[in-house]
């Protein structure tokens, strides 16, 4: 059995070529940069060297097309044809509440897609664009949706609904959908395992830190909240995104600024986060940790503004849960900034959480603890293995088949 998994993304496609099993990696790519000057397409079969090259391309199917052709090149193939692919998982970012298991993706899964590109306007269009890519260059192949909100279908109503008058939920369906489900899904899993103990006697709060960033309560397995709301926007600070914040403020600035919708729009997703509170001036967590050891102060106030909303959320769900085990961090920061996990869990002895300083200084690729060895809740890190766990969803579907729509 062959399976890929594509995650195509605003700028980017990932591909990722698993043979037998998710532990058998055979090629991975990407194509970085799409449609803008510097494209670069990276390429990587077994232990070969890598390939990095500029190319000329355009768009998503492009891009598809081209690490699709790599797969049976003579030179750098893993495959002596592209029939031999059985499946293609795809990471879907918005499946509403129609999408809230793996599915074969048809005609009407993809009606589903596209009814959600106001809601994920950067993801779902070009998901649906990596599908199409895909079902051309591999025809034989079963195209399978994987979602991102789907591991937070069992939130409860009290957690997913909003006091917004009941018609615009049972109407417009306005809620708390939740996002990077996938990595939440996979790192609770895998933490569970480094602990030994069994998913449903657990409770675990993990955190996926990178430029979007997420927190989850993960109780027994199951998603009982989460900080991301009807979109990618709500909850914790991330690179560009503003997160939580008074409503109001963007009544006030189209009554008094007169900022458009649009405009509005576009300082919440795309000027806000650690951009915004750096002064428009960095996005990526590693220059604000670099400008505030040359006495920045604006990138201290940042670093301060973003792990104290991450320690705020923690404090939420260990009350809405009762009992926490372990807190979990994962993705690009989570897993690389001890500064991060360090100013976050500071102070929090009393509520049961303490950072070993050696530990939480310590490096490494596989999972980890971080905690003191008397911390009643452990503190791990643990690396999100997002493609691994589309993969296994796909051999499942294909294992066990899959209701559609």
């Amino acid at each position: 059995m062959n399976i890929i998994v594509v995650n195509a993304g605003s700028s980017s496609v990932k591909l990722t070529c698993f043979g037998p099993t998710v532990d058998s990696v055979m090629a991975t790519g990407m194509v970085e940069r799409i449609g803008s000057n510097g494209t670069l397409l990276h390429y990587q079969t077994g232990n070969r060297e890598p390939i990095k090259t500029p190319v000329n391309i355009r768009n998503t199917a492009e891009a598809v097309t081209a690490l699709a052709n790599h797969l049976v090149d003579p030179q750098t193939g893993c495959l002596n044809s592209l029939k031999e692919v059985q499946a293609v998982g795809h990471r879907v970012v918005h499946g509403g509440e129609k999408l809230n298991q793996p599915m074969v993706i048809d005609k009407a899964v993809k009606e589903v897609i596209r009814e959600y590109f106001d809601l994920a306007p950067l993801h779902n269009p070009p998901n649906l664009e990596g599908i199409e890519a895909a079902e051309a260059a591999f025809p034989r192949a079963v195209q399978v949706g994987i979602f991102d909100t789907a591991f937070h279908s069992t939130i409860p109503a009290k957690a997913y609904m909003y006091a917004l008058p009941l018609e615009l939920y049972r109407n417009d369906k306005i809620r708390r959908y939740g996002f990077h489900g996938i990595s939440h899904q996979n790192v609770s899993l895998a933490a569970a395992r480094f602990l030994d103990r069994a998913p449903e006697e657990l409770n675990l709060i993990t955190c996926h830190l990178g430029n979007g960033c997420s927190i989850t309560a993960v109780q027994g397995g199951r998603s009982l909240d989460t900080s991301m709301g009807l979109t990618p926007l709500e909850g914790l600070v991330m690179g560009t995104r503003c997160g939580d914040l008074d409503p109001a403020i963007v009544l006030h600035l189209m009554e008094h600024n007169g900022l458009t919708l649009p405009q509005v729009r576009n300082i919440l997703n795309k000027k806000s986060g650690l951009l915004g509170l750096s002064g428009g001036r960095l996005s990526d967590l590693r220059d604000i940790i670099d400008a505030m050891e040359r006495g920045d102060d604006e990138a201290r106030n940042a670093l301060g503004v973003f792990c104290y909303r991450i320690k705020k959320y923690i404090g939420a769900y260990m009350a809405a849960m009762g009992r926490v085990d372990a807190v979990v961090f994962t993705a690009g920061i989570g897993e690389n900034s001890p500064l991060v996990r360090e100013k976050t869990l500071a102070g929090l002895t009393r509520l049961g959480i303490t950072v070993d300083r050696d530990r939480n200084q310590a490096r490494s690729s596989k999972p980890r603890e971080i905690s003191a060895p008397d911390s009643p809740v452990k503190v791990l890190v643990v690396p999100t293995r997002e493609e691994r766990e589309i993969a296994g969803q796909v051999m499942a579907v294909l294992e066990t088949g899959s209701s559609n729509l």
